[in-house]
């Protein structure tokens, strides 16, 4: 049985995106890319803002941004898109404190929109995720080494926060307690997403890919990683696709340098449980929404994509528009 699953980078909502879709149908921030995430059998984002009303921004320590988005209209935009699960483990699903989070996570739940990476507990926030798509049962680990201030807690709210850029026994050890809930359900396969490491950095460290490794390793079938705001390049270690970063896919601050605006909907085809091959359609933002990328914007990512991917020794062929990746 073959399977489609897309993975978005950040998907941010709040601000001027939330000004934006009061005026609008719910769909147009997918723009002309809605039929593509439609055609998808499952769709993985990280939802980089909470949906809710309530709250206030965060103070407790400086937080210069603060992202939240209307439900009213932000969930039937997800599910206009067809979007199967949320990665919330970031450093945002908290800017508008507890009352935000809780709502974010009661209005997922309500819309039966599965989601990892943050709970009212810290148990709970590294609960997979587990869903199906089709024949294919999925489950998500959702972690960050981002915000530590956000950090869920055995009795408070927030994220499912680790250590990467250091070994450190107890992140690992959580990150393993979550995959072995995950395998409870027996699941075809397992995506580790990962808010990871500083903002617009072009390439990982050597402790993403150590981990990323280790994560192949214990079972992880995908890496989907975001964080840096722009997109990195593409490892494959042991037949594993490692994005190390997605990029943005939706949001209000696009920059020139770098180009923070261009990236790709990533999608892994999956036949019989078995990750085959990667591809990649690339994007472009503008006017608060995400749009097929224009010629000049596809021909710039596709030649920095094969640029940042090489030295992984990954080699990217051309179908149309796409970049694709044999994976096995």
């Amino acid at each position: 049985m073959r399977t489609s699953l897309g993975l978005t980078g950040d998907v941010m909502l709040g601000r001027l995106v939330d000004d934006h879709q009061r005026q609008r149908p719910v769909a147009a921030v997918w723009g002309d890319m809605l039929d593509r995430l439609r055609g998808l059998d499952g769709l993985l984002i990280n939802l980089e803002c909470c949906l809710s009303t309530r709250g206030q921004p965060w103070r407790r320590t400086h937080r210069p941004f603060h992202f939240r988005a209307d439900p009213d209209w932000a969930i039937p935009a997800l599910e206009a898109a067809g979007v199967d699960c949320c990665a919330l483990a970031n450093n945002h699903v908290l800017d508008f404190e507890t009352p935000a989070l809780i709502d974010t996570l009661d209005q997922l739940d309500a819309a039966d929109i599965a989601h990892a990476g943050a709970g009212r507990t810290r148990e709970a926030a590294f609960e997979p995720a587990v869903f199906t798509v089709g024949d294919c049962t999925l489950a998500v680990v959702s972690v960050t080494d981002n915000t530590p201030e956000y950090a869920a807690t055995e009795d408070a709210p927030g994220t499912a926060r680790i250590e990467i850029d250091r070994d450190d026994a107890s992140s690992r050890q959580a990150v393993e307690r979550a995959l072995e809930r995950a395998r409870e359900h027996d699941p075809d396969l397992i995506v580790a997403s990962l808010h990871w490491g500083p903002n617009m950095v072009e390439a990982p460290p050597e402790s993403h890919q150590r981990f990323a490794h280790w994560l192949v390793d214990a079972g992880i079938d995908v890496v989907h990683g975001h964080s840096a705001h722009i997109f990195q390049g593409v490892e494959v270690y042991d037949g594993a696709p490692i994005c190390y970063d997605t990029g943005d896919f939706v949001d209000d601050y696009a920059r020139s340098q770098p180009r923070n605006d261009r990236s790709f909907l990533f999608a892994v085809v999956v036949d019989d449980g078995t990750p085959t091959e990667l591809r990649l359609s690339p994007i472009e933002i503008d006017d608060f929404a995400v749009h097929q990328a224009g010629p000049e914007a596809a021909d710039w990512s596709r030649a920095r994509m094969r640029s940042l991917s090489a030295p992984f020794g990954t080699d990217f062929e051309r179908d149309g528009d796409q970049l694709v990746l044999a994976l096995s």
